[in-house]
């Protein structure tokens, strides 16, 4: 048995995959205040009877620190006349007009940021070595001043490495065992200070959370699950891999080590299963929309996901290969409020999982979903198949707050925060689409999460894209995605100014082959850019030439132009090593003839009374809306004007039906 588990702000999701290919997806209530709790609840209730089972987790462990500032107490240690370098950070300002803006706290205080006398030239060249009995002197501060965690980034060691070796050595005999120390060698090894030590600071302040957190779900191996009559079982956990914001898994070991590779692990598992549903159905050229309970998640894939080791999180860089995933606070349970000026506005702020959206019955603040609730396109016998009953009064009475303040009765006020809430999705869209030099609308959407469905068909519209895709599993795709993803690990040096690049890949080649085993495919990258220029793009390298080319291709692309007279510079080469693993089969959904129900809801602007269907009543069909689809987890509301059906692999497919002329409809009304 596999299991997919993606731990969100509202549900975890499960999906389960026997040895027979049968596939079962639950989900449970999240606890951000005892994730494991929940993980373990769900595999007992999946695995209980399964003495083998393999587990890939999607951790928010990472993240949820990250952004709540709840990480371990960290020290940063530095070349000596640097200590300042995560303070002062970059020039670039994110709001260029405002004059007061706020500061940006870093993740360590400057009392817990030290530097060490030592030095290595840009080209490598050791200059100074570190005094040992000056790191140990430093080691004692660090245990005074109670600190747990330690990230070392000494000038230019993504060129020589051996000063922070030396020093994270001396430390690690200085202080007491369990103490984290991790090194930008290890983590970032890559040219521009502050982006290397920004994410080995966040590795740092991270990781002991992640260790702690692994170390708990894997005492699930060593222990005795209570089942039936009180009843005993053998350990059932086989393995546990952790998904990677880079669209692959790995090994909780490595996790450990490497949380900041995790931060965005969950939305990371939806790319990959949509992509491979999106396939399966025929397409290549896809945006991703997960829309959840907190947050939803836009990317775009043009054959395959697109990737970036420009990221930041909460305005923080992550200088490590990640999806390009971009992020907004426009979920189901995103809160809507009037503002001082008397507008309607949707998020960033999520009622999250406690208490939740107020028709779930805990609540009391008005979310999307409640606006859903209150439209009629949620009702209390659809909501995770009937397990979870919910309250649409209270629903109204939450909606109603906003209207009475925008002087609109309760359903003006639900139309509004929806409208609100897909203006704020599809500005995100463009993100990752027209401003990546991509046009929408040679692309499907492809609509998932709990809430995508509900959205998608009305984005589409205003993006002129023209075919929207539910994936079977919709509700739980992330999940789902994690059992679909290969192990993946990244390797990267930076080479600026260096000449013996061979060496360098063959070196990278070889950690790879040592970690992920002889039997992964290797493939050869590097970040170029032309000389004086301040960012980099990536292309394939088999061969200078062809590296060149490749480049000059990927910026008329980008930027839309490209000067190949120019002299082009090599700063990153890369290695990716893949492990495939084998891809479920689905088996096909069978079809199921029933009469369609009938549910009065408030779509295109009035209130209509529309078919229901489930998605087995689609299959080989071809059908019109208004209509909604009801799945276990997800509902899609397809408008006026789109047509519906489910093609062989059970994705819903929805397109925009061809407007006939006037003189044919008069025609045809003739006949």
């Amino acid at each position: 048995m596999r299991i997919g588990i993606d731990a969100g702000g509202t549900f975890t999701d499960f999906i389960v995959l026997t040895d027979n290919g049968t596939i079962e997806t639950f989900k449970l209530r999240s606890n951000p205040e005892a994730p494991a709790k929940v993980i373990l609840e769900g595999l007992l209730l999946a695995a209980r009877h399964t003495a083998n089972v393999e587990v890939v987790h999607g951790s928010t462990v990472a993240t949820n620190a990250l952004l709540e500032r709840k990480g371990v107490t960290t020290a940063f240690v530095t070349t000596a006349g640097f200590e300042d370098l995560i303070h002062i950070g970059r020039q670039n300002r994110e709001r260029l007009y405002d004059l007061t803006p706020p500061p940006r706290i870093p993740l360590v205080g400057r009392d817990r940021c030290f530097g060490v006398h030592e030095r290595i030239y840009y080209d490598g060249t050791v200059a100074l070595k570190p005094e040992p009995a000056e790191v140990t002197r430093l080691a004692g501060k660090l245990h005074r001043a109670g600190v747990q965690s330690v990230a070392i980034c000494c000038l230019h060691s993504y060129q020589n490495a051996e000063n922070e070796r030396e020093i994270a050595r001396i430390l690690e005999q200085a202080l007491p065992e369990g103490f984290y120390i991790c090194r930008s060698e290890e983590v970032s090894p890559e040219f521009r200070e502050f982006e290397r030590a920004s994410t080995t600071v966040i590795n740092a302040y991270v990781g002991p959370l992640m260790d702690r957190y692994l170390r708990q779900l894997e005492h699930a191996e060593h222990r005795q699950a209570a089942v039936g009559r009180g009843t005993q079982e053998k350990a059932w956990l086989r393995s546990l891999s952790i998904m990677q914001s880079n669209g692959g898994y790995m090994s909780a070991a490595q996790a450990r080590r490497h949380a900041v590779r995790t931060v965005l692990s969950g939305p990371a598992g939806g790319v990959i299963g949509a992509v491979e549903l999106a396939r399966r159905s025929g397409f290549r050229q896809v945006l991703g929309f997960d829309m959840g309970g907190t947050s939803t998640d836009v990317s775009l894939c043009d054959k395959q996901p697109r990737v970036t080791v420009d990221a930041a999180v909460d305005g923080f860089p992550v200088r490590v290969p990640m999806l390009d995933i971009h992020t907004v606070g426009a979920g189901g349970g995103s809160i809507a409020r009037v503002d001082e000026g008397g507008l309607l506005r949707v998020g960033p702020e999520s009622a999250g999982a406690d208490p939740g959206p107020a028709c779930y019955g805990a609540g009391e603040l008005p979310t999307v979903t409640d606006a859903h609730v209150v439209l009629g396109r949620i009702a209390a016998d659809q909501f995770l198949g009937g397990g979870m009953s919910i309250h649409p009064a209270r629903s109204q009475t939450a909606v109603d707050s906003v209207g009475a303040r925008l002087h609109l009765d309760t359903i003006a006020a639900a139309a509004g925060i929806v409208k609100v809430a897909n203006a704020n999705m599809e500005r995100a869209i463009r993100a990752v689409s027209i401003e990546r030099g991509y046009d929408p609308r040679q692309f499907a959407l492809i609509a998932f999460g709990g809430g995508g469905g509900l959205h998608a068909c009305e984005l589409a519209a205003q993006l002129g894209i023209r075919t929207v895709i539910v994936p079977r599993y919709a509700e739980a795709l992330s999940a789902l995605g994690m059992l679909l993803a290969d192990g993946v690990r990244d390797y990267s040096a930076g080479v600026l100014g260096r000449t013996d690049l061979d060496g360098r890949f063959e070196r990278l080649e070889h950690q790879a082959r040592q970690e992920s085993g002889s039997g992964a495919a290797l493939t050869r990258m590097a970040d170029l850019r032309y000389k004086g220029q301040s960012y980099e793009l990536t292309v394939p390298w088999r061969t200078p030439a062809s590296a060149e080319k490749a480049f000059h291709a990927e910026h008329r692309r980008v930027y839309g132009y490209a000067t190949p007279q120019r002299e082009v510079e090599i700063v990153t080469v890369r290695i990716r090593a893949t492990v495939r693993t084998v891809k479920p089969k689905i088996r096909p959904l069978e079809a199921l003839s029933a009469a369609a129900k009938l549910r009065r809801i408030y779509v295109d602007g009035r209130w209509l009374r529309i078919p229901l269907y489930r998605r087995e009543q689609l299959v080989d069909r071809q059908k019109s809306g208004p209509a909604l689809v009801i799945d276990y987890g997800a509902t899609t509301l397809v408008p006026t004007g789109w047509g519906i059906s489910v093609d062989k692999t059970g994705n819903l497919i929805c397109r925009v039906q061809a407007r006939r002329s006037s003189s044919s409809a008069a025609s045809s009304k003739r006949r």
